[in-house]
């Protein structure tokens, strides 16, 4: 699905009785640990859309203007957006929402392995000391792809370049 196709239909009744069915199935197996345990998942799952939807009646009653971007450019929001194929941007957009969101790390796109979902960052070029932005800034950017651009597996962040100093000879 993408974000310019429209989910299926649910009916919100139907969901709730196969869900409880499930939960009875379960619950009549006699194994009393895994019906505890998928009534914990949906419970998880429950509170997980339910902090979804309430932020995203915040976002829209935030302020006026077009709250597409307000939405977009919230984690929560966008990951159960990712999740289901409905986000609007495409994936390169998407990791550069990521990384304005670690700014403070200066990171840039060095290339994108499809095949391992391996991302390539670089310490942009801010004329300071050219020492990169450490482990630190690796770690801001794996959790905002988590949430933007999943499909990101794996960060690998390149060692800057060396600062040559040059000067001139003093005798």
């Amino acid at each position: 699905m993408s974000a310019t196709t429209t989910a299926r239909p649910v009916s919100a009744e139907e969901t709730g009785r196969r869900i409880e069915e499930i939960l009875d199935r379960l619950s009549a197996s006699g194994e009393p640990a895994g019906a505890a345990a998928a009534e914990e998942l949906v419970r998880c799952l429950m509170d997980f859309y339910g902090s979804g939807l309430a932020r995203v009646l915040h976002l829209l009653s935030a302020a006026p203007g077009d709250p597409l971007p307000r939405l977009l450019g919230d984690e929560l929001v966008a990951s159960l957006l990712v999740l289901h194929d409905l986000h609007p941007e495409d994936r390169d957009t998407r990791i550069g929402r990521a990384l304005d969101s670690v700014r403070r790390h200066d990171l840039e796109v060095a290339g994108f392995d499809e095949r391992t979902g391996t991302l390539r960052l670089r310490a942009a070029a801010s004329g300071g000391c050219g020492c990169g932005s450490g482990t630190g800034a690796q770690e801001a950017a794996e959790a905002a792809l988590a949430c933007f651009a999943p499909e990101v597996r794996a960060v690998e962040l390149e060692a800057a370049p060396a600062l040559l100093q040059i000067g001139t000879k003093t005798r």
